[in-house]
């Protein structure tokens, strides 16, 4: 690896487009530059492919990279969690108007907000809607006809819940929020994307490029890397589907949002209040159509937000750590993008192995939160720091707010 200047770190040792690196100060594993190096050497990358800080190895493509493309895209270039991202708003709430106990607060929302997932994604999953809210329903009023219109063609898709999952915050590393800023304002922020229905999208056109590459004799030197060419009926669908699944986990972001706040507001755990500021809310698992040094082309952001000048963007840490709201500074060499999050630092199989309860708990001392051993794999040190992933990415994004959560609710 040579270093080009203080911002990245360039490979370009190998065949291939190089690779531009926002890494400097934090883990850089192996095995997800190794995956780099794959995915840089296909024919249709244009210019570079850029790296952000919470770089780590993902499920065939790398999570924290962005990935330009000129007449064909990688499913897993963009993964199953389609639309996977972020949202964020200010309340008029104060940090003193607290209640010293925030377990009602946790409670309220867990209570509004369908999470996790038991009887194995069946019919009485506690993380889905057995009777969807007027609200949610109308919403899939809006969807249903693209969706349909996608089941129409792949069969497949539609086998799973779909208005049962809209306004569902799933499992992982999806949470729910309550921060406190640096001038003592309170805010609601949660982490969700399209569900069990983007999911099967992902994972359906990522199998159906395997078999085109086969059924066109193209080898490649990681079979998830498969890509769909501009032209072909695939490629088409794809941008459709995955379009779709976008639009659907944006308004499965605003509707939990929504439900969350008026939970709190029943609650009788904190005075009335309103909402301060306009909603923060972007992708970071998805892809878009933009142009860049003058050329047009598909952008596939996995694990990555776009940060175009004055975008306004959310860097989460992990469950114990600070998360930002940020501003885009419109940095070219890195296609107007940055960081998702802190990234992991190790598997959830190695967490599990690596920190007991009392880590965790210590880990996340002074916030309302699980603290059992199925949220070992989300502890704070399975992550990388926050403040070490946001001085590698300084010329990509500028600090707007500075937010320490004092509740989490995990799927």
């Amino acid at each position: 690896m040579n270093r080009e200047n203080t911002n990245y770190e360039v490979l370009s040792d190998e065949a291939g487009r190089p690779i531009k690196a926002w890494t400097v100060g934090v883990p850089f594993e192996d095995e997800a530059k190794q995956q780099l190096r794959n995915l840089r050497g296909l024919p249709f990358i244009h210019k570079w492919v850029a790296v952000m800080p919470d770089v780590h190895r993902g499920y065939g493509a790398t999570v924290g990279s962005v990935v330009p493309t000129v007449g064909a895209v990688v499913p897993a270039a963009v993964g199953v969690d389609i639309g996977c991202g972020m949202i964020a708003v200010r309340t008029t709430l104060r940090a003193e108007q607290l209640p010293d106990s925030l377990r009602g607060v946790r409670s309220a929302i867990e209570a509004a907000v369908p999470h996790g997932r038991t009887d194995n994604g069946g019919r009485n999953d506690r993380g889905a809607w057995k009777d969807a809210p007027a609200a949610h329903q109308a919403v899939w009023a809006e969807l249903v006809k693209g969706y349909e219109q996608i089941v129409a063609k792949h069969p497949h898709i539609g086998r799973g819940p779909q208005l049962g999952h809209l306004g569902t915050l799933g499992t992982g590393n999806h949470f729910i929020e309550l921060c406190i800023d640096e001038s003592d304002g309170v805010w609601l922020m949660l982490h969700s994307g399209s569900r069990g229905v983007g999911n099967r999208i992902g994972s359906h056109f990522i199998e159906l490029a395997k078999k085109d590459m086969q059924r066109f004799f193209i080898h490649l030197p990681d079979a998830d890397l498969a890509y769909l060419p501009e032209g072909t009926e695939h490629f088409d669908d794809y941008v459709f589907a995955v379009s779709w699944a976008q639009d659907f986990a944006k308004m499965n972001r605003e509707l939990m949002l929504h439900s969350a706040v008026q939970a709190l507001k029943a609650s009788g755990e904190l005075p009335a209040f309103e909402l301060s500021e306009s909603a923060v809310n972007c992708h970071h698992n998805y892809i878009s159509r933009e142009n860049h040094f003058g050329k047009n082309c598909f952008v596939t952001r996995k694990g990555a937000v776009r940060a175009r000048e004055g975008d306004m963007g959310i860097i989460p840490g992990s469950m114990g750590a600070r998360s930002y709201i940020v501003r885009g500074k419109g940095n070219a060499d890195a296609f107007h993008s940055c960081s998702h999050g802190a990234g992991r630092v190790m598997s959830r199989a190695a967490a599990k192995k690596s920190f007991t309860l009392e880590d965790h708990a210590k880990a996340t001392e002074g916030v309302e939160c699980r603290k059992d051993v199925d949220v070992i794999d989300e502890t704070p040190a399975a992550y990388k720091p926050i403040d070490a992933v946001m001085a590698a990415q300084a010329d990509l994004v500028e600090v707007v707010h500075t937010l320490k959560q004092v509740v989490c609710v995990k799927g």
